[in-house]
């Protein structure tokens, strides 16, 4: 399985973000989402925010929560803690508790037959990037999910490293039971699982890898495929836009992006 090192440092450049914490662990105000989740995770009736400059958050931090949060607050990201997004007005509150969501998908036509990948990237609940590619001729449905999966996760790693918070939306179930659960199983018993040989062995290895490394960091989430999601179908369009243009790249899709074009394009 060919691997593919990608620069995504492009839309991850921001100013600093401030969290104040007014109930946890510890209180203040705090520039790494790291020692906030430490303070806030778990701890009963906690309650913070995160501010764009450092006079917000001190102006925020003197007054009582509920005058910038209201009477209750998000609980912190936690990948156990989402399940699946249904609904445009679900989809809409992941958009606003994340900075960086990233939607996954793969097509092939037929199946098996040609197959590619496409990934959609929202960062603060607007589309910043489009990308499709890791064409195969001779693929599947699941090993094109994986792929796009696989390069999510590079971009997460990214992100997290930039201090945002993160969420990966994929619609393959599949995918995301291979990396985040069956794994675990496997690699206990030297990659291998009763009834034969692992599918996609090399992709899900890569894949797990990265999930191990970051599980405790960004969300995982499976997103309904079809359902109108804005995210979910412009990276179907890419996945089978990278099979008409069989793109073995990884590639950035230009600018301008006219989501309503995009969308016309065919779907998988």
């Amino acid at each position: 399985m060919a691997s593919y090192s990608i620069d995504f440092a492009w839309v991850y450049t921001m100013a600093k973000k401030y969290y104040v914490v007014w109930a946890g662990r510890e209180t203040g105000i705090f520039t790494s989402w790291d020692v906030t989740k430490r303070s806030v995770d778990k701890f009963p009736q906690a309650k913070y925010k995160s501010f764009a400059t450092e006079a917000e958050a001190k102006a925020a931090f003197a007054k009582s929560p509920t005058s910038s949060i209201g009477r209750t607050s998000a609980k912190p990201v936690s990948p156990q803690s989402v399940n699946t997004t249904k609904s445009i007005s679900d989809n809409e509150a992941v958009l606003s508790q994340f900075d960086v969501v990233i939607y996954t998908d793969g097509g092939c036509e037929p199946n098996p037959g040609k197959a590619g990948s496409g990934i959609a990237v929202y960062h603060k609940g607007q589309l910043a990037q489009l990308w499709y590619g890791l064409f195969n001729p001779n693929g599947t449905n699941n090993t094109a999910e994986l792929n796009a999966l696989y390069q999510a996760l590079l971009m997460a790693k990214n992100a997290i490293e930039n201090s945002q918070t993160v969420c990966i939306m994929s619609d393959s179930q599949y995918s995301i039971n291979c990396i985040s659960n069956w794994a675990y199983g496997w690699k206990a018993k030297g990659w291998t699982r009763k009834g034969g040989e692992i599918a996609n062995l090399d992709i899900i290895k890569q894949a797990h890898e990265l999930y191990d490394e970051m599980k405790d960091k960004f969300a995982l989430k499976h997103v309904a495929a079809h359902s109108g999601i804005e995210g979910n179908e412009l990276a179907d369009r890419m996945s089978i836009y990278a099979v008409d243009q069989t793109n073995q790249a990884l590639s950035q899709y230009q600018p301008p992006l006219d989501i309503s074009k995009i969308l016309s394009l065919r779907a998988g």
